[in-house]
């Protein structure tokens, strides 16, 4: 799938994150008091089911503080799964009625593929609603985990987890827009590949969650 020739003008991707608004204690300040702003994306481009009401979901945008700043963990799904099968994704699910809330059901979830406590999880607030492909409308709720954690994952659901350094995914430099097809349409959609243990592509919903994240700090 092409690149977007006209995101590769740097004033179109937009400045990095200044690493001073990128610290616990800044970000807690940014979802206090929030600006006003815009979400540049609110769905994907191909959602499934329209003539139905979306069904809520929540994710878990987790950032762990790290000697050397904050990181954003991901989870990769397994491929035998019938929604998003291998794709990078952050621990989430579908709310459930035992659910208070989106968060309580952001940290039911990750608890559940990941084993991460809710406890070590301090809640700061969230991003703006994203309805995905398959017809899910789906709450981020951003935490920050700075105490230690020890996780075990769900096999059946989660084949690995990685984390990103924050300021990595906050940078547009890093960030790709690519061109595809769908039903006869011109579409596009984010990505920002990552070279850790070996190669991340994080697209789709994840990527336009982490795209809106960014606009919210550059406001």
């Amino acid at each position: 799938m092409p690149l977007d020739p006209a995101f590769e003008d740097p004033i179109v991707r937009g400045p990095a994150i200044d690493a001073q608004r990128l610290s616990a204690p800044a970000l807690r300040q940014r979802f206090a008091a929030p600006p006003a702003w815009k979400p540049e994306l609110e769905m994907d481009a191909r959602p499934a089911q329209l003539d139905q009401p979306p069904r809520p979901a929540a994710v878990l945008v987790p950032l762990v503080q790290r000697v050397q700043g904050l990181t954003v963990l991901l989870t990769q799904r397994t491929a035998h799964l019938h929604d998003h099968a291998g794709q990078i994704s952050f621990p989430g699910g579908r709310v459930e009625a035992s659910d208070a809330s989106a968060t309580d059901t952001a940290l039911r979830e990750t608890h559940e593929e990941i084993g991460l406590a809710p406890h070590a999880v301090e809640v700061i607030g969230r991003l703006p609603d994203y309805v995905v492909a398959t017809g899910y409308q789906v709450t981020p709720v951003v935490g920050v985990i700075e105490r230690d954690f020890t996780l075990r994952l769900d096999e059946f659901e989660v084949a690995e987890v990685f984390e990103v350094p924050l300021a990595f995914l906050m940078d547009p430099a890093n960030h790709e827009r690519r061109v595809v097809a769908v039903g006869g349409l011109s579409r596009t959609f984010y990505a920002m590949p990552f070279h850790g243990r070996r190669r991340y592509f994080i697209w789709g919903a994840t990527a336009a969650m982490l795209r809106n994240l960014y606009h919210f700090l550059r406001s």
